[in-house]
């Protein structure tokens, strides 16, 4: 399972604060976030090479998108759509409430289940599409604070050992100071381990089958008229691979 991490604070100078781990079939090849798609040219976003979306992207006008498998999705489906084009779609719009306008006339018949996140330094979206059949795609705001997603619903942790483990631990870290560069607490937490033993209790997995943690991002989202987003990247799980930052302009 994936898992987003976003914490809103919307008379910060930072409004926004974003952690993101990609876990998925370690053979499956991606693109590190930038510039992919000529026909995109405000967006920026790690692409799928297999399916040619994204899990995780940025436009030029401060949105962020993000998808993630529900339970038990993992892959294609035939006749289903790729979820990581929703990504692109989201990214196609100058803010958050536009983008989820649009997205919510979707048929959600036409993709496996997931949940995505919409944000911009305003508003904060939690898109859900529960499967069953169901053709609607639920659009839920994320309040102030702090919310974490996995393959679950937001915050859940009855269900989901890695929310159960991990909420309260963000919720005592520090926050990141993204002009002082200082992300020290929340990198240490998103490169906390877990086994095949005790997945859920790691926001880094590998684990038997070759699926595993891939990729992770930390991000912020500046107060209107301040500074440049800030996005860092691991290329990999992030207890091997150092963050660095992603060129924005």
């Amino acid at each position: 399972m994936c898992t987003f991490v976003i914490l809103r604070r919307p008379d910060h100078s930072w409004p926004v604060i974003i952690g993101a781990n990609r876990d998925e079939m370690v053979d499956r090849p991606s693109t590190p976030p930038g510039r992919h798609w000529p026909e995109r040219p405000g967006t920026i976003a790690g692409r799928d090479d297999l399916a040619g979306g994204s899990w995780l992207g940025l436009n030029d006008d401060g949105v962020v998108a993000g998808i993630m498998n529900r339970l038990n999705t993992l892959g294609p489906e035939a006749g289903k759509r790729s979820r990581g084009e929703l990504v692109l779609e989201a990214l196609d719009h100058a803010d958050a409430r536009d983008a989820v306008t649009a997205l919510a006339e979707l048929d959600g018949r036409a993709y496996r289940p997931f949940n995505m996140v919409v944000a911009d330094n305003r508003d904060a979206f939690w898109l859900r599409h529960s499967g069953r059949n169901s053709s609607i795609v639920e659009i839920r705001p994320l309040h102030d604070g702090l919310s974490m997603i996995t393959a679950h619903d937001r915050n859940d942790i009855e269900r989901s050992e890695r929310i159960r483990a991990f909420l309260p631990r963000f919720d005592a870290a520090p926050p990141p100071q993204p002009d002082k560069g200082d992300w020290e607490a929340w990198a240490a937490l998103m490169a906390s381990r877990g086994t095949d033993e005790a997945a859920g209790a790691g926001m880094t997995v590998r684990l038997d089958g070759g699926f595993g943690t891939r990729s992770s991002s930390l991000m912020a989202l500046p107060a209107i008229g301040a500074d440049l987003p800030v996005w860092r990247f691991s290329d990999g799980p992030p207890d091997a691979n150092p963050y660095r930052d992603v060129t924005l302009r």
